[in-house]
């Protein structure tokens, strides 16, 4: 069978006069969008702007909630309760179905971002917290994860679960990702990027930076858009994908498509 993956982008992820990335030209790549929501990076005409793209193109838009840092870009971790990790994510969902609503479309999937994104794989109550802000606010939204605890937490609650891999991230043995503060937690090498990509997609494994060969279910790469040479890097992830025979699509298609397996 003919392997379908989604290909995502974080986007939206200026503020003010400062852009992120060059979100039109990633625009063209993807199938699906992660969207700042304002506490790591977004304000209300940048998320306008966003959303406004993506209906013009067709693109699977998703919030992309974080922790209240905006100075830190949502890469610092924060102690909060759970309640107020549930409270925050429901505000954020709720800003970006706002601006969905009003340019006709609908938010498709929430994808925590940066350090949330990292403890929600591995902390039970803040996985928890997500999934419950996910399912009180719309059931049917996808929650995009990690293998882990949130990815645990969402199907228990009935939710439909988007397992992601990052095609430009560094994998411990355990299947989490190296944290950012360590060396060689980013890979930069496009080649090795997009090698790494067709493997996880094609055969469903990464080799870790001990040497071992993790097992990773992929529904939708993660493409970067803040790193050197994004748009490129992106285009060639999708055209090594496409050389693969890999199908490329929105996420909700590749979950109706895997669902009906």
């Amino acid at each position: 069978m003919t392997h379908l993956v989604d290909l995502v982008a974080d986007l939206g992820e200026g503020f003010g006069a400062y852009a992120m990335g060059d979100d039109e030209a990633l625009l063209d790549v993807v199938t699906s969008a992660n969207i700042a929501c304002g506490f790591h990076a977004g304000d209300p005409r940048t998320m306008d702007a966003t959303i406004r793209s993506c209906a013009q193109r067709g693109i699977s838009a998703g919030a992309h909630p974080s922790f209240p840092d905006l100075a830190g870009f949502g890469r610092r971790a924060m102690e909060l309760t759970p309640r107020e990790v549930r409270t925050d994510v429901l505000y954020q969902i709720g800003a970006l179905q706002a601006f969905a609503v009003a340019h006709g479309i609908r938010v498709n999937h929430v994808a925590p971002h940066g350090k949330l994104g990292n403890l929600v794989a591995t902390r039970p109550d803040y996985a928890g917290a997500v999934a419950d802000a996910v399912a009180c606010v719309d059931p049917s939204l996808i929650v995009l994860a990690q293998d882990g605890e949130l990815a645990e937490a969402a199907r228990a609650r009935g939710l439909a679960v988007g397992i992601v891999g990052i095609a430009d991230r560094a994998y411990a043995d355990d299947g989490t990702l190296v944290p950012r503060t360590q060396p060689g937690a980013v890979i930069h090498d496009a080649a090795e990027i997009a090698e790494r990509t067709v493997r996880m997609v094609t055969e469903g494994v990464i080799r870790s930076v001990g040497g071992k060969v993790v097992p990773v279910e992929c529904d939708t790469v993660l493409l970067h858009g803040d790193t050197p040479d994004a748009v490129a890097l992106a285009h060639r992830v999708r055209d090594e994908l496409l050389s693969a025979g890999v199908a490329i699509a929105p996420l909700p298609e590749v979950l109706r498509r895997k669902a009906g397996a």
